[in-house]
């Protein structure tokens, strides 16, 4: 559902709703408030929302081992010599990597695939950072893949498609422990829970 500009708005304001309308989670009316709202925040402040942006579209891009958002590459994750380079958790999104971060229970590295197989939605395996994985997997001395998908059935699929396509003998593939909700997102998920779907993850 988009927003129907009124008679009475501007061009540029109408533009405005239109493009925050097209932000997930931000319906017509919110596009609406957001929009009255940005137009009577001070000048500084509207400059400095407007300069964020565009800083984070110029300056953030993959990093190029992990493949999660940075400012600079390698990340600060892959970078730390402290993280254990024989454990690889593989995710869906960036926000899933600060997920599990927050349980403090996770000291490896990371692999983020940048959303889930889902014909319906046309997104198949060349659409992800799955040739990244498999070419990281066949270059490094990592001996345990943690397949840390949603448990949705976009990331079962997922999960699955990435076990069909190991070709390494030696490596024990885990997936969590299923204390995460079928149908949940690991974004939303408790410290708590997350911590113990780690420690009791499977071989998968």
């Amino acid at each position: 559902m988009t927003t129907e500009p009124t008679p009475s708005a501007s061009p540029s304001l109408t533009r405005l709703i239109q493009e925050l309308n097209k932000l997930p989670g931000v319906g017509p009316k919110s596009a609406q408030r957001l929009a009255y709202y940005m137009i009577r925040l001070p000048d500084v402040e509207a400059y400095a929302l407007a300069d964020a942006i565009t800083a984070v579209k110029q300056s953030v891009v993959f990093c190029q081992e992990c493949q999660n958002l940075t400012d600079s590459s390698p990340c600060a994750i892959c970078a730390d010599s402290q993280r254990d380079r024989e454990i690889l958790c593989v995710v869906e999104d960036p926000l899933d990597v600060l997920a599990v971060e927050r349980t403090r229970c996770y000291r490896g590295l990371y692999h983020v695939l940048h959303g889930a197989i889902s014909p319906l939605n046309g997104v198949g395996p060349e659409q992800l950072k799955i040739k990244e994985l498999l070419a990281r997997l066949n270059e490094n001395d990592i001996t345990e893949l943690v397949i840390a998908t949603n448990p949705t059935l976009e990331g079962e699929a997922t999960a699955m498609y990435i076990r069909r396509n190991l070709d390494r003998g030696n490596l024990m593939v885990t997936h969590l422990a299923r204390g995460l909700p079928v149908g949940g997102s690991l974004e939303y998920s408790d410290e708590m829970t997350l911590s113990r779907a780690f420690q009791g993850r499977q071989e998968l």
